[in-house]
């Protein structure tokens, strides 16, 4: 095999690397494929979900939807990607009435890719100011601290002061801790109001400007280089978890939080929230209908056993959510073993998990700032895998989109375009009330438009383009057609639990909050413009791809509109084969010339064509021309 994927002899392959790029080998494909899908979330929303829904019990409806949501999913976006060699906007030659969820995935990976970055700056500052020999939330003799803060270490701890605290920590008042004010007081220096944005908080802003160069650095060629980096920040992460594993578990108090943890809580099964919990999990956390599945399967080998794939990296997903429960939950049982008090008072999830409740249970540890700067680097590399694959999904959609030589030779400065504006969308995220923005573009720019999108998805492939015609192109493309469970759960099984989670979102519906304050109607009516605005693209798009099609009725119109472009299909001609396989006329015949198999014989028609040449080496056939 080649060095850029390709069995050599195939002029083809080569060609295709140089135009569009392609993963120098497979493991850096999984590698970055584990980066994306493993990112904050496992570290600090699946421990929490799983002590909240039952323990040990919440791991059985997990694994079945993953089993019949997540696995197949996570199949059919890579084949769609793969097979096509798009990005989220050229696959959908597939139905081009339903470009509008491609338009739709890029509008989600915007927002998610704009706010990610910010939670990213955050951890590069904690990683910074861990650099010190004692934690700046070890104590409450700071200035920003108040007459509140109840410090574990301020002083020897006396069996009187323990009790005090014990008892502040069990009462209705809650105990104000050196991390929670360091957090709230200095490092947001937090706004009371969502309104009121105060000033830039120059730090933050600084951390965010690191972080979007090191992202920027990273992609400047491409998945060329972000390939290579990808070898450390997706494998780095696992060195650091067990680290910290084996320094929690050896801890006083550390069963106690496993235990909290893992004990099942069976009655807690024939709950619906348990089970919708638990899909929504599976849903988020493998980053279906993001688009950055389809954009990264797209660099893979025509050949490549993505099916293979989907349930390696699927499993390795979830596998490390659990894994990283005993990180969280054996620091968090020795700290609630320290303040003598139950796990349940010391348990959080979110930002208040990763920069709060951590951070000081660090500070119990000898050597603190070690462990600090360890835990901090971890989140850094989580958060940077998936946000190489967020700004990856963007320029790719853009330039296979404009599709012709002069964009694809400047995708670097389209990369650096993005990541641009990325930062300067960021900067209101770092004012003082921009933890009540990031909050709430997490909330809804991200939530009930994904689950929404993936039904689409689904129903455009399997009912619209066609099952049969799905099945026989993967057939083509694998070798073998996907298993008959697959079948099963890609026409059924997926697009039922993908509703059933959209009508459990709109259930449990709660307007968001933080803390104790609570979010106003006009800040609640923006995130739910943020969530409409990515949905709003399909039917757009649809309304205008039926008005431009061909035909004298409505029907008419509709079935051109839904029928499969004539340039859908693998990219290089040599994979065109059966129904794919070019018909010689002199039409077809300039549109196969675009890549000569051999270079020699074909370069008149090539150097013709190349204007419309798209950025896989395959024709670009505009939908103006359908």
């Amino acid at each position: 095999m080649g060095t850029n994927g390709a069995v050599p002899g195939e002029q083809g392959k080569q060609e295709k690397s140089v135009k569009r790029g392609n993963w120098g080998n497979q493991i850096e494909f999984v590698l970055t494929s584990v980066g994306y899908a493993v990112g904050l979330g496992n570290v600090w929303r699946f421990p929490y979900l799983c002590y909240r829904n039952g323990g040990g019990a919440f791991m059985f409806p997990y694994f079945i939807m993953l089993v019949f949501c997540g696995i197949p999913l996570f199949f059919m976006e890579l084949s769609f990607g793969q097979f096509a060699s798009q990005g989220c906007l050229g696959v959908w030659r597939v139905s081009p009435m339903f470009k509008g969820v491609g338009y739709g995935m890029m509008v989600v990976s915007t927002y998610i890719g704009i706010y990610y970055n910010v939670v990213i700056c955050i951890a590069f500052y904690y990683f910074f100011v861990s650099m010190t020999h004692v934690l700046p939330w070890t104590y409450c003799s700071n200035p920003w601290n108040t007459a509140d803060c109840v410090g574990v270490l301020d002083g020897n701890l006396s069996s009187r002061a323990a009790l005090n605290i014990t008892q502040l920590l069990n009462t209705t008042q809650k105990r104000t801790s050196p991390s929670e004010e360091y957090w709230r007081r200095y490092v947001l220096n937090l706004s009371d109001d969502i309104g009121n944005l105060g000033e830039v908080r120059l730090p933050l802003l600084g951390c965010l400007g690191v972080s979007w160069v090191v992202v920027f650095l990273c992609l400047i060629k491409g998945v060329k280089s972000s390939g290579k980096v990808v070898y450390f920040t997706a494998t780095f992460p696992y060195v650091v978890l067990t680290i910290l594993f084996v320094r929690g578990i050896t801890l006083e108090g550390a069963i106690t939080g496993i235990m909290y943890y893992l004990t099942p809580q069976w009655d807690k099964i024939l709950n619906a929230k348990v089970w919708g919990d638990a899909a929504s999990q599976i849903f988020y956390s493998l980053g279906c209908a993001w688009g950055g599945l389809i954009t990264m399967a797209s660099y893979n080998k025509f050949n490549n056993n993505c099916y293979r794939d989907s349930i390696i990296i699927s499993i390795t997903n979830c596998a490390t959510s659990v894994y990283a429960g005993f990180v969280i939950f054996s620091i968090l049982g020795f700290m609630a073993n320290h303040l003598g008090v139950d796990v349940s008072k010391v348990a959080d999830h979110g930002p208040g998990l990763a920069f709060v409740a951590y951070p000081e249970a660090l500070t119990l540890l000898p050597i603190s700032p070690l462990w600090s700067v360890l835990f901090f680097f971890m989140l850094i590399l989580l958060g940077l895998g998936t946000q190489f694959c967020l700004l990856e999904t963007l320029v790719t959609a853009i330039v296979d989109e404009v599709g012709n030589e002069w964009i694809i030779r400047r995708k670097t400065f389209v990369t650096l375009g993005v990541a641009v504006a990325g930062f300067l969308l960021g900067v209101p995220l770092t004012t003082q009330a921009g933890i009540y923005w990031l909050l709430l573009m997490d909330n809804y720019a991200a939530s009930f438009s994904l689950v929404v999108i993936s039904c689409i998805m689904c129903v455009a492939i399997m009912y619209i383009y066609g099952h049969r015609n799905y099945f026989k192109d993967i057939e083509m493309m694998l070798g073998f057609p996907p298993p008959f469970f697959f079948q099963i759960c890609w026409r059924f099984i997926s697009p039922a639990i993908i509703f059933f989670i959209l009508v459990f979102t709109v259930i449990q519906y709660r307007p968001i909050s933080y803390n104790e304050y609570v979010y106003p109607t006009w800040a609640i009516s923006i995130g739910f413009l943020m969530a409409l605005s990515s949905v709003i693209c399909i039917p757009i798009y649809a309304i205008y791809k039926v008005c431009r099609s061909e035909g004298d009725t409505l029907l008419e119109r509709l079935k051109n509109a839904t029928k499969a472009s004539k340039d859908w299909g693998p990219a290089l001609p040599e994979h065109r084969s059966g129904r794919y396989a070019p018909v010689f006329s002199p039409s077809t015949e300039s549109h196969l010339e675009v890549q000569p198999l051999q270079p020699e014989k074909g370069q008149n028609e090539a150097a013709a064509a190349s204007p419309m040449q798209g950025s896989n080496g395959s024709a670009h056939n505009q939908d103006s021309r359908l």
